[in-house]
């Protein structure tokens, strides 16, 4: 079973003990690494990596949590290796248009992408077809980031707690609207979840970005938005949105006061987002290993911690490139039967 490195501890308390069936996660804020990166096996045979400019594809909306990653990750990157890293949003079609940029690119590390949990375990349950296989035609790094979705409404609407979002949605024959930046996302998944779970009708509204999404929450356009916690977090603190609850199997340190969804009333709800690297196929072994050794190293740094724990994400990293590899088809394998199940269909 593939492993995890978490640098926060949180994740770990919020995951472990759910009777979750997704990879069991080691905490390892002891790592060596965070007192300086040790030789790592093939390193030393790609002396010359990089050589030039990296491209860090990016198949989301800018200003969204992977563009807002991407950029923190890039600055740590071009500091220690001294090449300029290059955040490239490609968003479109539920992350379908950037991921296939990404894959067309050459496998020689000067092109990245920082994809998320949406492209690898929903997408392919979603669509009959898509223009690469997301198992064949990548070569997984290392995850970099792991956190809930934080239940969002505006303060308009009159409700506190995600019972009352059920018993408000089950008064009308449809309704509530929730938004999404698109089917493929983890947004319109946590809407999708929490209506077969909760037997109510919620309407969806796709957006070509979470982060347009959030504008019509907060304006009132839509009621209901299950969002990536960066995106949500600022405007909750703000009193301009309202938290309801975590998506999370167990509370996290991120934002202690707010219960889980599967606490306040729909018992079985989990559903954790993840961002990791991905490279094209064919990634030279040595370029792989110096990367991921990049990223570990990168992901035990105090600053990164506290500014991904800023955003409401907690840092991670796999304990290879294998193990990300494994981690992925599991999480592909579990969601699949679920979105099945709740009828989710790609727009």
């Amino acid at each position: 079973m593939p492993r995890v490195n978490v640098v926060s501890r949180t994740l770990f308390a919020r995951t472990a003990g759910a009777g979750c069936k997704g990879p069991a996660l080691v905490v390892a804020a002891g790592l060596a690494l965070a007192a300086g990166l040790q030789p790592v096996e093939g390193t030393a045979a790609a002396p010359d990596y990089p050589s030039r400019p990296i491209r860090m594809v990016v198949p989301f909306s800018p200003g969204g949590t992977s563009d807002t990653l991407a950029r923190i990750l890039g600055q740590k990157l071009s500091e220690a290796w001294g090449q300029p890293v290059v955040v490239d949003a490609r968003p479109g079609a539920s992350g379908i248009i950037g991921t296939e940029i990404a894959m067309r690119a050459p496998a020689d590390g000067h092109t990245l992408m920082h994809g998320n949990m949406s492209q690898f375990a929903i997408n392919p349950a979603l669509h009959a077809k898509l223009p690469y296989d997301t198992q064949r035609d990548f070569a997984p790094v290392s995850l970099v980031a792991m956190a809930p979705q934080l239940v969002v409404v505006p303060p308009s609407l009159p409700v506190a707690s995600v019972r009352e979002l059920v018993d408000h949605a089950r008064a009308r024959r449809e309704g509530p609207l929730f938004g999404s930046g698109g089917s493929g996302t983890l947004a319109y998944v946590g809407g999708e979840m929490f209506n077969a779970l909760a037997g109510t009708r919620m309407v969806h509204v796709p957006y070509k970005g979470t982060v347009l999404a959030l504008n019509d929450l907060v304006a009132g356009q839509v009621q209901v938005l299950f969002s990536d916690m960066p995106i949500a977090l600022a405007q909750v603190r703000a009193g301009k949105l309202r938290a309801l609850a975590v998506t999370s199997a167990q509370r996290t340190s991120l934002v202690p006061g707010v219960p889980t969804v599967a606490e306040s009333g729909l018992p079985g709800y989990s559903l954790v987002n993840w961002w990791g690297i991905l490279a094209p196929r064919g990634l030279p072994p040595a370029v792989l290993a110096r990367l991921h050794a990049a990223l570990v190293r990168i992901h035990e740094l105090p600053e990164v911690r506290e500014r991904y724990a800023g955003l409401g994400v907690d840092a991670a990293s796999s304990p290879s490139p294998a193990a990300f590899a494994d981690f992925i088809v599991q999480e592909a394998a579990r969601y699949g039967p679920i979105l099945r199940k709740a009828g989710a269909k790609a727009d």
